[in-house]
């Protein structure tokens, strides 16, 4: 998630925070954590309605999907469970809805609004979890603390991957399971980056033709601040991934039982798009039928997908994900 920077969705309600100015944002441009803070706590108020992430049946269904890829279905429900970059919380709190983690559930995250907007969203759907602004590369934690370490479209975001792998595998007990999600490809993302430019550029040009631009562009100062989120975006996203790369990563590490899968190839060119138009339009001129007939049209794709992952090379693929164990102590 997250990875087209130019595509970034403006924030859509009044009281949406806005990005640290002068001094502040000069200095993320050469301190990639702070970028992260400054960057992360600007979408936090939005980053739901941005990625249409939900806490029912559809997100609950997909969240489940891709744990269920790359991890199985055996051993539910997990036990104690920590997220890392978890965002708003949609990784942790739709898996727990749908059963597949039991708890105590934590989520962390670098940005303080991230991690108040996963409170906030657990005590709506009534899950209880534990928050906490927490860098991966220094979790804590002690030793042996969780049965699983998850994540989702985060590791992207991290400087030193191995040494987050690193402690991730510290933080479990002998036996527990790391499995995390939706990073973006080598290839896949700069293919996704190129159709998103391209949409972004035609759509907005549209939108703002004489008797187009009131009816169905979005302000001039939404699109502004899109630009500048774009500005940061490319700061935050700091990494791609090879599969096989990723994997050698995590067995550097310290992990054992390390696998990869890749997901989303036709559906990653429908969505990046598709994800871009609903930016750059006035939401309330796509609607509901809209929303439906692009949830509807990825799923298929997605189908699609995964009878054209027996033949087609796993690079081209959009997402990689990889899970790993911590080793059981010797002796």
């Amino acid at each position: 998630r997250g990875t087209v920077a130019v595509t970034s969705n403006p924030a859509t309600r009044d009281e949406a925070p806005r990005p640290a100015r002068g001094d502040d944002v000069a200095a993320a441009f050469s301190d990639v954590k702070l970028a992260q803070v400054l960057y992360h706590d600007w979408e936090a108020t939005t980053y739901d309605e941005k990625w249409s992430i939900s806490y029912d049946e559809r997100c609950q269904s997909y969240a489940t999907d891709r744990f269920a890829a790359i991890a199985g279905r055996d051993g539910w429900p997990y036990g104690a469970t920590l997220e890392i970059g978890a965002g708003t919380g949609f990784f942790t709190l739709n898996l727990a809805l749908a059963g597949v983690l039991a708890g105590p559930l934590h989520v962390t995250d670098l940005a303080p609004g991230m991690v108040e907007a996963a409170e906030r969203n657990a005590a709506e759907a009534g899950v209880t979890v534990t928050g906490a602004v927490a860098d991966v590369e220094d979790l804590p934690y002690p030793d042996g603390e969780f049965d699983l370490v998850i994540g989702h479209a985060v590791l992207h975001h991290i400087p030193d991957v191995e040494r987050a792998f690193a402690e991730m595998l510290r933080v479990l007990r002998p036996g527990g399971r790391i499995v995390i999600c939706g990073e973006p490809t080598r290839i896949g993302d700069r293919i996704a980056r190129r159709l998103g430019q391209a949409t972004w550029l035609t759509t907005t040009t549209l939108t703002k033709l004489p008797g187009v631009s009131s009816r169905w562009g979005r302000p001039s100062e939404e699109l502004d601040a899109s630009s500048e989120a774009a500005a940061l975006e490319w700061v935050v996203d700091l990494h791609t991934f090879d599969p096989d790369e990723l994997a050698r990563t995590a067995l550097r590490a310290g992990a054992i039982d390390v696998d990869t899968v890749t997901e989303e190839l036709t559906a990653s060119w429908f969505g990046w798009p598709a994800r871009t138009v609903e930016y750059a339009v006035r939401e309330d001129r796509l609607g509901p039928r809209w929303a439906m007939f692009s949830y509807r049209t990825w799923q298929r794709l997605s189908v699609l997908d995964q009878a054209l992952a027996k033949v087609v090379p796993s690079r081209l693929f959009y997402n990689v994900s990889i899970t790993g164990v911590r080793p059981p102590l010797a002796g």
